[in-house]
């Protein structure tokens, strides 16, 4: 039956409209926001046909006009894009460096442009520079699947006259390792691991580092809601713009892999005021990282 029902979505395409330059967003499921997000592109991109699929809707990816112009959305979108090679080029949104690295390694596939959910590090970095200048020793966990990130890193803190101090935490269970890097570093760098944040770490996290009156920048903006300082991010409207940017090219010529240049800053005023710093104006820390300042 799946087979007949994606013989007869093929056979029907040109009716659809998907075809030429129209924009085809894929996701695992219909969800109430991924319309929203549909219907935002559509509007600034008028021009075009942009049409919301989930993946069970479709053929197989090989079986597309090769023209397509696809936007996956989610895991179960990109699941199915990496299915087989053969198919149209698709930007990939709302995926994580550290899980694609577990996912692919260090493969990258060509048909792929991979734009990136969770902050860019050196943009973290610049953020814990201005609203911590006095901080020299920045701390950074990392696991299994993020221990990658730390050159890049390294590097970017060199850039700002900070200094890495790095810590594995291979079993999130022992909190040694945390709390020996906090002891040994000014303020705590989060990287957007799901191993070593997420909901069951959290407590532990933010608890050791504000008993040491230490602030936490990231891993990412849900954190800074649960108690951490403040991150950058980049939301809805800012991914729209990238996409309207991108969509304008050939696919031929979309990057392998993108942080987004449009950005915000969340940050927490009572985790500020607790910590006794200024109170965070999210748009001046955004306009001043931006710009490349390292100071208020």
């Amino acid at each position: 039956m799946r087979r007949l029902l994606c013989w007869l979505a093929l056979c029907l395409w040109p009716l659809t409209g998907v075809a030429g330059d129209d924009v085809l967003l894929v996701g695992g499921e219909a969800q109430s926001g991924y319309r929203s997000f549909s219907e935002g592109l559509q509007a600034r991109r008028e021009h075009d046909h942009v049409q919301l699929r989930t993946v069970a809707q479709l053929p197989r990816p090989s079986q597309l006009p090769p023209h397509t112009r696809l936007v996956l959305l989610d895991a179960a979108a990109l699941e199915w894009r990496l299915s087989e090679t053969p198919g149209p080029a698709a930007l990939a949104l709302r995926v994580n460096r550290v899980q694609i690295q577990q996912r692919l390694g260090d493969s990258r596939p060509d048909y792929l442009s991979l734009l990136w959910s969770d902050p860019e590090p050196a943009r973290q970095l610049r953020l814990t520079r201005y609203l911590l200048p006095q901080a020299r020793r920045v701390g950074v966990l990392y696991g299994e699947h993020s221990r990658f990130l730390l050159a890049e890193l390294q590097q970017a803190a060199r850039h700002l006259g900070l200094e890495l101090v790095s810590k594995a935490w291979d079993d999130p269970r022992d909190s040694r390792p945390l709390q020996q890097l906090l002891s040994s570093s000014d303020v705590l760098l989060g990287l957007d691991d799901p191993d070593l944040y997420n909901s069951k770490t959290a407590k532990t996290l933010l608890l050791s580092s504000y008993g040491r009156q230490m602030a936490l920048i990231g891993p990412n903006a849900g954190f800074v809601r649960a108690g951490a300082l403040a991150s950058t991010y980049s939301d809805q409207t800012d991914w729209l713009e990238v996409l309207d940017h991108l969509l304008d090219q050939p696919a031929s010529h979309w990057p392998r892999s993108l942080y987004p240049r449009p950005f915000g800053v969340s940050g927490n005023q009572q985790v500020a005021r607790a910590l006794g710093l200024e109170p965070i104006d999210p748009s001046a820390a955004a306009q001043a990282i931006g710009a490349g300042a390292s100071t208020p």
